[in-house]
């Protein structure tokens, strides 16, 4: 793995804020093995980086600390077969477990079903294609075997794979329907965190007025590319915070559950080839849930 520098900073605080899944204790004995290189040269944790220098690190396995107990969490199952599954993530439930994570996961959930699981993404995340945040609802494919996780994550990579969204945002919306076409990048002043930046990766989101509800506007919003919190961000920076995100939305919004659900996940069969397209509504605490409807992102 590669990093360039873009501002000044400690080696061992840049590659914490790099790889926040491994601890600081690990990284730096890493770093003092002599594995990381800055241009080419071993450093001390406390090199001085400076913009424009590069960081090289070798790929990590998981630590020790991921925890893979099962864990017996009633979970909505909205497809299944042999090859895959497909789950209505709830709330409050991660992904997959990390070094800060001290409650189960959504792998913990899975394992304790007792069915097979790929490897392909590694051991600490056994079927995971593609991931939803902590906070945001709705629909994940899981693979079961490696052969579907590597043609699921394919059509993820090419889009041939289809994530629609609902969310409640802040402010008005006039359009009824427009684009949002906004590099992303790591913050520069907190690398937990990303944001628009010209010098970030392409990224681009398409919205959808629906309706207005008590709280909010309702929006649909369907990805052309996958970037890190990129729904999030891209209504941030247009002026329409999703409410609920305590990351991202100023204060006044941020209050109360986030207003996110991935409502419909439409992928080919990576065994039969069939087109396969599921659809769940959003949970009681979705403020725009009375007016949510399948069409509303089929016709997106």
């Amino acid at each position: 793995m590669e990093y360039e520098v873009d501002q000044k900073e400690r080696l061992d605080k840049f590659l914490a804020q790099m790889l926040p899944e491994h601890s600081r204790t690990r990284l730096a004995k890493i770093v003092e093995s002599g594995l990381v290189l800055v241009n080419g040269v071993a450093q001390k944790p406390s090199f001085a980086l400076q913009p424009g220098m590069s960081v090289s690190i070798p790929e990590l396995g998981p630590t020790e600390v991921h925890d893979l107990t099962p864990a017996y969490i009633p979970l909505e199952i909205l497809f299944e077969d042999e090859s895959l599954l497909v789950v209505n993530k709830p709330r409050g439930l991660a992904a997959h477990p990390a070094a800060s994570l001290k409650e189960p996961s959504l792998v913990n959930a899975l394992l304790a079903r007792n069915t097979s699981l790929s490897q392909t993404a590694g051991s600490f995340r056994p079927g995971i294609v593609h991931r939803l945040d902590k906070e945001t609802t709705g629909l994940m494919v899981v693979a079961k075997t490696d052969k579907a996780h590597v043609l699921l994550a394919k059509q993820m990579e090419t889009k041939t794979a289809e994530r629609r969204y609902f969310a409640v945002v802040a402010g008005d919306i006039e359009q009824t329907h427009f684009k949002i076409d906004g590099p992303i990048a790591r913050d520069k002043h907190n690398r937990l965190l990303m944001t628009v930046d010209p010098n970030g990766k392409h990224a681009v989101t398409y919205i959808k007025r629906i309706a207005r509800c008590t709280q909010g506007i309702l929006v649909g919003a369907r990805l052309e590319t996958g970037r890190t919190h990129q729904i999030r961000v891209h209504l941030r920076a247009v002026g329409h915070p999703i409410l609920g995100d305590k990351v991202y939305a100023p204060r006044e919004f941020g209050s109360g559950p986030m207003q996110l659900h991935a409502a419909y996940l439409a992928f080919d069969h990576p065994v039969s080839g069939e087109r396969i397209a599921i659809y769940a509504d959003p949970d009681d605490s979705f403020y725009g849930r009375d007016f949510v409807s399948r069409k509303h992102l089929e016709d997106f």
